[in-house]
């Protein structure tokens, strides 16, 4: 059980995500020890334990960190887009955003290690889902403010949400190969404008 109060170090703490991601990276979940990321993030096992209670959850903040080493806050607060109300504009802004996190490279391998796993352990693709429903929330609640301001129709935030970020990463994941190929910044646009358009398409009011 992870411990509680203050005896935690923030300093310590991004040690031992830094070195999760390395080692998990490196070696793969089933191979990745909690004693090689302590011995790499230069703390005690008991310590990466005090933090984190188990392997699952490190590898969870894991993808956590990941993430928001690229991108951190909401829809209305995400750094880099700066959101005027209009949907196709907006949502073309989010998607390219959603594009720099999911094909960032920390993000890329992380999820191709997922794939390579699951089958072996699939609660890593539950653990997967749980770290990107905060981007789904995101773009969940401007769709929901835009139904409410009457831009547009969208009886299911959440829903629509889902399949606009599914829109963008899938064709982002498949020209690039899963991150392991650029993706030239025109390309980036299209993709997500592309996207943006159905989903507007989808919901006019």
């Amino acid at each position: 059980m992870a411990e509680h109060g203050p005896r935690r170090s923030p300093a310590k703490r991004r040690a031992i995500l830094d070195a999760a991601i390395k080692v998990f990276t490196d070696q793969g979940y089933a191979r990745a020890s909690v004693d090689a990321i302590a011995a790499v993030a230069g703390v005690g096992k008991q310590t990466v334990y005090g933090h984190f209670g188990d392997k699952e959850q490190l590898f969870l903040a894991a993808i956590q960190e990941a993430r928001s080493a690229v991108s951190a806050g909401d829809a209305e607060g995400t750094p880099g887009v700066a959101l005027s109300g209009d949907p196709r504009e907006d949502l073309t802004a989010l998607g390219g955003r959603i594009l720099d996190i999911a094909l960032s490279p920390r993000v890329s391998a992380l999820h191709r290690l997922t794939i390579a796993e699951v089958a072996h352990h699939p609660e890593l693709q539950r653990t997967w889902r749980e770290s990107s429903a905060s981007a789904d929330r995101a773009v969940a609640d401007y769709l929901r403010d835009r139904d409410a301001d009457g831009r547009l129709r969208v009886p299911d935030p959440a829903r629509a949400a889902r399949q606009f970020s599914h829109l963008v990463i899938t064709e982002g994941r498949v020209e690039t190969a899963y991150g392991m190929l650029p993706l030239r910044p025109e390309r980036r646009h299209a993709i997500a404008a592309d996207a943006a358009d159905l989903i507007i398409r989808a919901h006019h009011p």
